[in-house]
């Protein structure tokens, strides 16, 4: 009883501290995270073991001003988590942004990667990207810009910290890019060249190095797994990327994604298009197969008036989504980025990881817990 009473005072102190409006009424983390629900208690019962950290960003609309109000649960740049898939949203706004820089490229231009059979444009490759978090519609896209020119790009925005350094589905974290084959009507195309970037340095960081043994070419290997040359993109960049997206204009212009009015209207439409709505199997991809949040331990379908604008990212045992939630029937909206490990066993590439019974209900409910409070703020 005496260790559950100073956990508990240690997970208030925690929120206290982590709330960026001290002079706020109250932090809802606080109360979401305090839940009997066991989705959320077996999680918070054992909080070391699964390595949390949430921002959720309350939103005060009056009038045409505009109020946002950051919370934080045990959020440190410094305690690394593998990123997955979550990257693909910065690289898919920045490939987009780089269209505008060349002027025979839009998103309708289509392309194919030298080597590669499949021809696509780069619309289909951005929505790809948030509609079933498709790997090679990513790494077409990182041809087209290379590590240093997306590293450099969010930096100068003000997102940092953040390190890109390879490719996801085969992990190639070659230096150089590959050529595009540009399509500049039917019967000609053009060669946009690739890039030879910076060999990634070796991350420094809490917890870079996890667990107690993984997998190598069907082998066991007994030694904790070094992720300090893969990707690595925190939980403040990573909120600091939807923010721009979603309210640009609470940043300076310097610090906003350079996108036209159309492209940032096509990004918004794809964050929160469903599968099933381009053709999808909706078995297979149902509706909370990429929206963790609310959704993600239900095949029902999502409500009409409930729309999710993110991207989620699974793999190494780590489970992340960051998504801007609105309900329009009901006057709901707020940001939440969050992400768990599950790796009980602490081996890493034994595919023995605890997504759906533990992960994604903890991530749905967190998500539901906040609906439901902002939707009791509301009334």
């Amino acid at each position: 009883m005496l260790k559950n009473a100073i956990l508990h005072f240690l997970l208030v102190l925690i929120l206290t501290v982590g709330c960026t409006d001290p002079q706020s009424s109250g932090n809802p983390l606080e109360q979401v995270l305090a839940s009997d629900h066991p989705k959320i208690k077996r999680v918070m019962d054992s909080i070391d073991e699964y390595q949390v950290q949430i921002r959720y960003t309350q939103i005060n609309r009056s009038g045409d001003s505009l109020k946002l109000i950051d919370y934080d649960f045990q959020v440190n740049e410094a305690n690394y988590f593998y990123p997955a898939s979550t990257v693909k949203f910065p690289i898919a706004v920045l490939a987009m942004e780089k269209l505008n820089d060349i002027d025979t490229l839009d998103l309708s231009t289509r392309f194919y990667v030298e080597g590669d059979s499949v021809e696509t444009t780069f619309a289909e490759a951005v929505s790809q990207i948030f509609a079933v978090s498709d790997n090679d519609a990513n790494n077409r896209l990182v041809e087209l810009l290379g590590q240093d020119v997306i590293n450099s790009r969010l930096s100068s925005k003000g997102v940092s910290p953040v390190r890109i350094a390879h490719r996801l589905g085969y992990h190639s974290d070659d230096l150089t890019t590959k050529p595009l084959i540009i399509y500049l009507n039917d019967s000609t195309t053009a060669t946009y060249e690739g890039t030879v970037n910076t060999a990634a340095k070796p991350l420094e960081l809490n917890e870079i190095q996890k667990g107690i043994g993984f997998y190598e070419d069907g082998e066991l290997v007994n030694e904790p797994f070094d992720f300090s040359l893969k990707n690595y993109y925190p939980v403040k960049a990573q909120h600091g990327v939807l923010k721009r997206v979603i309210f640009p204009e609470q940043f300076d212009e310097s610090q906003r994604f350079n996108l036209s009015d159309a492209q940032h209207q096509y990004l918004l439409k794809t964050m929160h298009t469903l599968p099933k709505a381009l053709g999808y199997d909706p078995v297979t991809y149902y509706d909370g197969y990429c929206k963790f949040f609310l959704y993600g331990d239900t095949t029902e379908a999502m409500e009409e008036h409930i729309k999710i604008y993110n991207k989620v990212g699974f793999a190494y045992g780590t489970l992340t989504d960051c998504a801007y939630i609105t309900d329009s029937k009901n006057n709901v909206e707020f940001l939440l980025t969050a992400t768990i490990l599950v790796n009980k066993d602490g081996v890493f590439n034994d595919d023995q990881y605890e997504y759906d019974e533990i992960g994604i209900p903890f991530l749905a409910e967190l998500g539901r817990q906040l609906y439901q409070f902002e939707l009791n703020r509301n009334n």
